[in-house]
C-alpha cells in the first residue's frame, strides 16, 4: 500500500512539527529530527508518539 503524496504533505511529526519522510518497505513514517518512526497500520498513520518506535542512528536518512 502507498501513501498518497498529497497526504505526506500535510502531516507533520506531532513532537517537532517538521515533515515526515515515508518508508514504503516498513510501513512507517519516519521523523529524523525526532528519531521515530510512525507505523502505519491497514493504512492509517498512527501518530502517537507512545506508538512510535524508536530510530537508532543506523536507521536516520536511509
Amino acid at each position: 500500500m502507498s501513501m498518497d503524496s498529497k497526504f505526506l504533505e500535510i502531516l507533520v511529526c506531532p513532537k517537532t512539527k517538521e515533515p515526515l519522510r515515508y518508508d514504503a518497505e516498513a510501513q512507517e513514517l519516519i521523523s529524523d529530527r525526532a528519531g521515530l518512526a510512525y507505523p502505519i497500520r491497514d493504512g492509517i498513520p498512527i501518530m502517537l508518539p507512545e506508538e512510535a518506535r524508536k530510530l537508532d542512528g543506523s536507521e536516520k536518512k536511509k
